[in-house]
């Protein structure tokens, strides 16, 4: 395929009611399961961002698709997880590393619900399952309103950080709030990375030349259903958002 559809989840969960915060970035389990049965179906391979890279590089061709958390959510290790190994599929979490075994902090003047994220055991059980983790930073703060010095020490400890709490290379970073400046694609490249993705919704095309420190990603969310998904994965649906 010309084009590497890269889906972007948060939780996965039970949806909350009408008028929680957020809302739309809960995709049930029932939900989840029948969007990797789609996509099973289609012939995609869900992939990491570490297990895409040779398709992004263009060095390797087939219907593959990556599939992203963000924050690192209990539910997205209890919930997700299963689901992905049962189907054969890998998964790329990005980590807040000040709050392994933490709370989604960043949330909380939004007033979303208050989630537990994932432990050190639960993250090194995720990557013992073949799941890849990526950096979010280390308070999950907004780069775009941050000085350089912030900037450059959130992009670059937390990934040192992360490497130092799980004995791997991590080697893909995700903008907090898909919020960025120019400067910070070179800040993102010179710290060690490989890629970065942002919350700008579309299909990275691998027929026109690429930056890897700038990946659109593809919404996934409670009022996603399969055709909705098909939508955005084979036609230019999710492009022209």
């Amino acid at each position: 395929m010309k084009t590497i559809p890269i889906l972007m989840y948060h939780q996965i969960d039970e949806v909350p009611p009408p008028g929680v915060a957020l809302r739309n970035l809960t995709v049930s389990p029932a939900s989840f399961e029948r969007q990797m049965k789609r996509l099973k179906h289609w012939g995609f391979r869900g992939l990491s961002m570490r297990d895409l890279e040779p398709y992004l590089r263009g060095e390797l061709r087939d219907r593959v698709v990556g599939i992203t958390f963000d924050d690192g959510y209990v539910n997205t290790h209890d919930n997700a997880l299963p689901i992905l190994k049962k189907h054969g599929f890998t998964a790329t979490c990005y980590a807040v590393s000040h709050q392994i075994g933490g709370h989604n902090l960043w949330d909380m003047p939004m007033g979303m619900l208050q989630k537990p994220l994932m432990n050190a055991s639960a993250w090194k059980h995720w990557i013992e399952s073949g799941m890849d983790v990526g950096s979010h930073t280390c308070d999950h703060i907004d780069l775009s309103q941050a000085d350089e010095a912030l900037a450059k020490l959130q992009i670059e400890q937390s990934k040192l950080e992360l490497e130092q709490m799980f004995g791997v290379s991590v080697r893909h970073f995700c903008y907090p709030y898909g919020r960025f400046l120019p400067p910070h694609l070179e800040w993102v490249a010179k710290a060690g990375y490989v890629s970065a993705t942002t919350t700008q919704r579309g299909r990275v095309h691998t027929c026109q030349a690429v930056n890897q420190f700038s990946l659109p990603r593809v919404l996934v969310n409670h009022r996603t259903t399969w055709a909705h998904l098909g939508l955005k994965l084979f036609t230019a649906y999710e492009d022209r958002h």
